[in-house]
Formats: structure tokens, C-alpha cells, sequence
């Protein structure tokens, strides 16, 4: 009887602590707040970028009247090209239904914005986002380039693979050679994957940084231990639009 106690004991002591641990890294203080990204693609048909830019800067301000835009991006290169990157940030997602209503409704953005754009645009998506709880937006100090790395980790989300991804992200960041600006890992749109924004001062102190890099043992290993969870990534070079919050 007291070996089956004990037993039973152990068990409950295992399921009581099991959901705090999941917690820690599958939710975390993100979701606490509300506070979340969207992250945003558009593919525009060729030969369009510069008119697609042109009618957003002249207009962006009534976009911006509904909720923050946090940075818009052309990608200069680094796959697909003729492509825009912009990232929105909402309170929660009742914030996010407002906005989405009152956007509806206000027939100027939708005159001026909206339809002047739909035939410049060939493909969209966009991810809902959270910053990962070890991470806060950060302003560069200047006007920069930024690198956009998209990395598509392994199924298990951060309980899985937070602690290795974190490890490889601040050896990067100790080197000092670029600033993180954000971290951010998908709630809805393709699960698992983190987007990873550095700001550069240029895309040569960008390229002398990463060689330093590579020679550096602590990113060796701390690289060669998150690997062991990721499927894919792929990283571009982005230019500040002129109206980007983010220079």
C-alpha cells in the first residue's frame, strides 16, 4: 500500500510540474500582454515595385491612422525578387478586428490605397506573429540595411527547440557586428517558423561581421547545436522604404 502511494504520488508530482515547464516556452509573456505581429509578404508583378511604392508613401498615413506600422521593406535581394516585407503590431486580436472593420469602412483608403494597388500586386501572405518572450522590438541607432533570416525549426515548437535557437541568436549577438531587432515566432500561418530581424549599418559591415563569425568558436557551437532542430531558412537583404518607421 505505502509502494502505491508512493507511486501515485510521483505521478501527480510529474503532471503538476510538466504544464509549467510546456508553458514556460510554448506560451510565455507574450500572450500575457496580447501584444502581437503581423508579418506581411507581397509579391508585385514585374516592373511595379517603384508605382507600388510610390502610391503607398503618398497614402501609407491613412493606413497608419488605424494601427502602428512597425517597418516596410523593399527586398533587395535574397529569393524571390520584386517583393515588399512590412510588419503591423496590434494589442490583441479584438485590437486587430477593429482595425480590419474600420478599414472597411473608410472609403479614401480603400479608393486611394487599396484599389489603386490590387493590379500591381501578384501574390500575398502574411503570419501572425509573437515576439519570443527573451526578446523586446529594439530601435537601431541609425539609418541601416536590415537582414530578414527565416528559419523553419523542426515540429515541437520553443519547448522543443527555444533554448538551442536562443543560445545561437545571442552568439551572434555578442560579437556585436549587428543589431537584433526583433524575434518573432508564428501563431498562425506556418507553424514553427521565426523570423529574425538584424539591422546592419551597411550590407559590407553586415558581410565582415558574419566572416567573423564563422571563426568564432562560441557561434560554431552554439550554430552547430541548433541545426539539430531546423528544417529550412533562407535569409534577404531589406531597404527601409522613405515612410518605414524603422530606417
Amino acid at each position: 500500500m505505502l509502494a502505491l502511494r508512493s507511486g501515485l504520488t510521483r505521478i501527480l508530482a510529474a503532471r503538476t510540474l510538466a504544464p509549467q515547464v510546456c508553458s514556460f516556452f510554448a506560451t510565455g509573456p507574450r500572450q500575457y500582454d496580447g501584444t502581437f505581429y503581423e508579418c506581411r509578404t507581397y509579391y508585385l508583378k514585374p516592373s511595379k515595385m517603384n508605382e507600388f511604392l510610390e502610391n503607398v508613401k503618398k497614402n501609407i498615413h491613412l493606413r497608419t491612422a488605424h494601427s502602428e506600422l512597425v517597418g516596410f521593406w523593399s527586398v533587395e535581394f535574397g529569393g524571390r525578387v520584386n517583393k515588399v516585407f512590412h510588419i503591423w503590431k496590434y494589442d490583441n486580436f479584438a485590437h486587430r478586428t477593429e482595425v480590419r472593420k474600420a478599414l472597411v469602412k473608410d472609403k479614401e483608403w480603400q479608393e486611394q490605397l487599396t484599389i489603386s494597388n490590387w493590379p500591381l500586386i501578384e501574390e500575398q501572405e502574411f503570419d501572425i506573429t509573437y515576439l519570443v518572450p527573451w526578446c523586446k522590438l529594439e530601435k537601431p541607432p541609425k539609418e541601416g540595411v536590415y537582414e530578414l533570416a527565416i528559419f523553419q525549426m523542426k515540429p515541437g515548437g520553443p519547448a522543443l527547440w527555444g533554448d538551442a535557437f536562443k543560445r545561437a541568436i545571442n552568439a551572434h549577438v555578442n560579437l556585436g557586428y549587428a543589431k537584433l531587432v526583433g524575434v518573432f515566432h508564428t501563431e498562425y500561418g506556418e507553424l514553427n517558423r521565426v523570423y529574425v530581424l538584424w539591422w546592419n549599418e551597411s550590407a559590407d559591415s553586415r558581410a565582415a561581421g558574419r566572416h567573423q563569425s564563422h571563426e568564432d568558436p562560441r557561434v560554431v557551437a552554439a550554430v552547430r547545436e541548433s541545426v539539430n532542430y531546423l528544417v529550412s531558412q533562407q535569409n534577404m537583404l531589406l531597404i527601409p522604404a522613405p515612410f518605414s518607421p524603422l530606417k
